[in-house]
């Protein structure tokens, strides 16, 4: 497998957390960003990405479908149509996304930079919303979020709780998370309940193991982040539960993005459904 630290990141040529979103797509396809995209072009609605193979697709759908908290939909492509019009231009999804995963048999075995050489005509992609998108609302709102002021990728966990299955696809659901004092947890609930096309309010509020997470302090993906005296553990549902349920589906192929490291969309948060 291709090892890449999930901290290294590429110089941009100009500050990406200003950036537009073409500009910040540039740069990742021009492999001058290969780090994670919180806190980019936060303006834009990013996206967590999904690449199956046709005959997987409709189950996917439904999959979607049946879990809408961690799998909003944003927008599903033509068979073998790497652009995806609805989201972007000039998107071109084998090589805008600045670290994939992909995955053979239900297992990783790679983290590419471009999947060109990978594209087949038969490859369906899907685009579900991202919490990075309402960070920017509850960072307007004067809630901090520790994980950007100190450049991490948020932290990931498994949890206890299933989704619910369609066709070969099930699995745990995973979440996000992001430690609050009290005030500021209600105040995210609801800011983030008006915006269901981004996972909307959280799920989980407080003790971590009541949904099956025993070390908060080792998340499965991203990176850790502290929880101080006075704080809470507030839980979102994330669009990395796909990726759980690729473990268990055991799909000849799929290609997803790194967990954290999203597409960036033309779309504007401004712009998301509100509830």
């Amino acid at each position: 497998m291709t090892q890449i630290d999930p901290r290294a990141s590429g110089a941009a040529p100009s500050d990406l957390s200003r950036a537009d979103a073409r500009t910040a797509r540039l740069a990742i396809r021009a492999g001058e960003w290969r780090s994670h995209t919180s806190g980019l072009a936060p303006a834009h609605v990013q996206g967590n990405v999904v690449i199956l193979p046709q005959a997987l697709a409709s189950d996917f759908l439904r999959f979607c479908q049946r879990n809408p908290k961690p799998c909003p939909l944003l927008a599903v492509s033509e068979p073998g149509d790497p652009s995806l019009p609805a989201l972007g231009g000039d998107i071109d999804i084998r090589s805008d996304v600045p670290r994939y995963r992909v995955w053979r048999d239900g297992a990783l075995i790679d983290e590419p930079t471009d999947i060109a050489a990978l594209w087949r005509d038969d490859l369906v992609t899907f685009v579900l919303g991202c919490s990075f998108s309402f960070e920017h609302a509850l960072i307007d709102a004067g809630i901090e979020l520790r994980h950007v002021r100190e450049g991490k990728n948020v932290a990931m966990y498994r949890t206890n709780i299933a989704t619910a299955p369609a066709g070969p696809f099930h699995g745990p659901l995973v979440v996000s998370m992001r430690p609050m004092k009290a005030a500021d947890a209600i105040r995210a609930v609801q800011i983030t309940a008006r915006v269901p096309a981004v996972h909307g309010a959280p799920v989980h509020l407080g003790d971590p193991a009541l949904i099956g997470i025993h070390d908060i302090a080792r998340p499965d993906f991203g990176d850790p982040v502290a929880v101080e005296p006075g704080e809470l553990p507030v839980f979102w549902a994330c669009g990395v539960t796909p990726q759980a349920a690729v473990m268990e589906a055991r799909p000849p192929l799929c290609i997803t993005h790194a967990p954290g490291y999203m597409l960036i969309t033309d779309r504007l948060n401004r712009d998301l459904p509100f509830a």
